[in-house]
């Protein structure tokens, strides 16, 4: 189940950006991203980056989103469903977190104002 979650989620990602060949993926150890078809999907355009074994401060950015999510969503929400759940974390995460949130780490803008001062698009 979790294998398809993150190829389905890979392939979104992928087909919604349209990003430049040579992007690179960063990821943990987990199997998931070893799994063939995930990294199928990556070969040849795209290159796979894994965190070192034992090494959290490797995938810091994504510790930090995760630290975010439960502080800001989890640690006052109340679901009263998974459907509830899934629109509330989408919510923050499309409207608030990548849009309106200032990141230290990005000079204080948001990731979408970062990316779009700084990256150039397709």
């Amino acid at each position: 189940m979790r294998d398809e979650l993150v190829i389905t989620a890979l392939r979104r990602a992928l087909l919604g950006r349209q990003p430049a060949d040579g992007l690179i993926l960063h990821s943990d150890r987990g199997g998931q991203y070893a799994f063939k078809d995930f990294r199928k999907l990556l070969a040849g355009k795209y290159l796979q980056s894994m965190s070192r074994a034992g090494e959290c401060y490797d995938n810091a950015a994504a510790e930090s989103f995760w630290s975010r999510l439960k502080a800001e969503v989890l640690e006052f929400g109340v679901f009263l469903n998974i459907d509830d759940a899934r629109t509330e974390i989408g919510d923050y995460i499309d409207n608030y977190y990548n849009v309106v949130r200032k990141h230290s780490s990005l000079n204080y803008y948001s990731p979408v104002k970062f990316e779009s001062k700084h990256i150039p698009q397709n």
